[in-house]
């Protein structure tokens, strides 16, 4: 058997299998895997490099199927690889099974989970990244998409950004087969109109019959040979190839084939291919970056220091204390204070513009190949990346995100450049931690407490300049937080976090002078939030709690605390105070005073409470 007859084979075979597997399922995407089956033949049997026994392994080239839903195309190829059993390929879909409708990290092949469209291909540009600017060794990342996703904003961000950074270890494949999910895609079989826009942003383009072995192997050679910008393989395919009952039928999609008996026998019956795939020449030791050592910023009790510019400094003094942080931000880095870092460690700084979604994605492309990623841009500019947030949490990904500008305490740039969902959004990710300092000591110390958590991390920043109440020795624990008023008098208690916690302290001092004492929670930990302390503060003074933050009101650290509290079976009179009605441009106080969270609300507040 010749290449060309063992390809062949070999995608009849993954045909046949995304077909058995999508039928013992009872569901799954058999049409969308079959199209592809030549692509990913020529590239498994031929082109990739990877050592299937050592996943870890540095220098292995990395596959990323953007069009997730292709998973049965996936899982047959892990098969034929020798990588999973034929039992298991079989559990596609059950409870407990790795083998799940879309793929995930549970399986040691995949570096992050796919499914939802778009997100692939920029996370292909982060790994791409990685092996170019971080790591510097040859893997080469491969991508394949599906041309329904091409109407993703996402996947253009990710195309303009491979092209800037002349990434030529990156190749996608858009495996063009025409039908989406409820009919004909924007652009059918026209394979001009994809290569025509990926040439404008500077990719080398490459036209085939996807199912013609030959023109695949040369086009995966002739991309490999390609230097200074990426290259893509628009492949006009057949959705369902192979079996006519469902070859190029709309309305098939995301189906399991009703006759998959027939079907299989159409395709020349089951087959048992094991192909030894290529393993890389070497194992790569990635680069790794000097450092210089040295130790954290520390700011004196009672100076003024705005907690983004203790975030970017912060993140320089980590930069120095390990090689492995690297940052990321999108074209606000004057403004996040980011551009410190970019400074003092240019060859670990990506600028990624005004593209939120690829900068997110980007981090979590970093992090796979084991680089801690600090992105950041304004907290309110994260909503726009939210699903690649989202993604990240389902791919297991560990990534560190900075927002600033938060809430109305901005001041005059108005309420399209405020952060007031935030705290809410990231409290509502899986597994996500979620900061908010409200000096700059705690902030670098939190920064430095982020690079080691596991999951999506959130820290918010504020922009104006904010009292430094902690010494430099303070320590703070995640999950923790600070009481920073008590006595043996308290009758009420306030919880607030960052610019609010300071209209806490100077509340608390104006009910002292009336006699009223009022315990300080700095909750700096929103999640996991310290519900020990915050229990004990609520049986103090019999169930009396002010929560005060500069959010809306639903989400955010009002509702953090009585999530935390509601179980004890406590009698809780809590009082939420939080922005409920769409700001303004104005100054910061006046701002804080319209929304009912400066320090005579709270006080009020308190009173009320105390009094009652």
């Amino acid at each position: 058997m010749n290449d060309h007859e063992l390809w062949h084979e070999l995608a009849q075979q993954l045909r046949v299998d995304s077909v058995r597997a999508s039928a013992a399922a009872g569901s799954g995407h058999p049409t969308s895997s079959m199209s592809a089956a030549e692509l990913m033949a020529v590239l498994l049997a031929k082109h990739l490099r990877y050592d299937f026994s050592d996943p870890d392994n540095p220098a292995n080239d990395h596959l990323i199927f953007s069009k997730g839903h292709a998973s049965p195309l996936l899982y047959s190829m892990y098969k034929a690889a020798g990588a999973i059993s034929d039992e298991e390929l079989l559990s596609f879909r059950k409870f407990g099974s790795r083998i799940e409708g879309h793929p995930t990290p549970i399986l040691p092949w995949v570096d992050v989970a796919t499914g939802s469209l778009g997100f692939g291909l920029p996370v292909g540009v982060g790994v791409a990244l990685a092996g170019k600017r971080l790591d510097q060794l040859g893997y080469r990342v491969w991508v394949l998409c599906g041309d329904s996703e091409m109407a993703e904003g996402s996947i253009w961000e990710g195309f303009e950004h491979a092209a800037h950074e002349e990434l030529d270890n990156l190749t996608a494949v858009i495996d063009v087969n025409r039908l989406g999910q409820r009919g004909e895609t924007m652009h059918g079989w026209d394979l001009d109109s994809y290569a025509r826009r990926a040439q404008a942003y500077g990719w080398h383009t490459i036209e085939i019959d996807g199912h013609d072995v030959a023109e695949v192997d040369r086009a995966y050679t002739e991309a490999v040979s390609v230097t200074g910008r990426p290259t893509v393989v628009v492949a006009r395919t057949v959705k369902g190839k192979g079996v006519k009952a469902v070859e190029n039928v709309n309305g098939a999609h995301g189906k399991p084939l009703d006759h998959p008996e027939e079907a299989i026998a159409e395709l020349g019956g089951e087959r048992n291919l094991e192909i030894r795939v290529n393993v890389p020449a070497a194992n790569g030791k990635p680069h790794q970056f000097a450092t210089g050592g040295g130790e954290l910023p520390s700011y004196e009790v009672g100076s003024s220091v705005a907690t983004r510019k203790a975030y970017g400094e912060a993140l320089a003094a980590l930069g120095n204390i390990r090689g492995d942080v690297v940052a990321l931000d999108g074209e606000v880095g004057n403004s996040t204070y980011s551009e410190i870092f970019g400074e003092a460690h240019p060859d670990r700084y990506f600028e990624m513009f005004i593209a939120e979604q690829q900068m997110v994605a980007a981090a979590v492309g970093m992090q796979v190949r084991g680089w801690v990623p600090f992105a950041s841009t304004f907290a309110a500019f994260f909503t726009r990346a939210y699903d690649f947030i989202r993604m990240g949490a389902v791919s297991r990904a560990a990534v560190r995100l900075c927002g600033s500008h938060a809430g109305v305490s901005i001041g005059e740039d108005g309420p399209s450049q405020m952060g007031l969902e935030d705290l809410a959004s990231f409290r509502a990710v899986e597994g996500s931690t979620v900061l908010y300092p409200c000096d700059a000591n705690q902030t670098a110390r939190l920064v430095a407490a982020m690079a080691d958590l596991p999951g999506i991390s959130y820290l918010r920043t504020t922009r104006g300049n904010t009292a430094v109440i902690y010494g430099p020795d303070e320590s703070f624990a995640v999950g923790g937080s600070k009481v920073v008023r008590s006595s043996d008098a308290d009758r009420v208690t306030i919880v607030a976090a960052g610019i609010t916690l300071h209209e806490a302290l100077s509340a608390a001092d104006t009910l002292a002078q009336e006699g009223i004492s009022a315990r300080v929670i700095d909750a700096y930990s929103v999640k996991p939030i310290d519900a020990a302390t915050l229990a004990d503060a609520a049986r103090i003074t019999e169930g009396r709690v002010v929560t005060v933050e500069d959010h809306w009101a639903e989400g955010g650290l009002g509702d953090a605390v009585i999530a935390a509290l509601a179980p004890l079976g406590l009698t809780l009179r809590v009082h939420k105070l939080a922005v409920t009605e769409m700001p303004t441009s104005g100054k910061p106080a006046e701002l804080l005073g319209a929304a009912g969270i400066d320090a005579g609300h709270i006080a009020d507040a308190a009173r009320r409470l105390a009094k009652g």
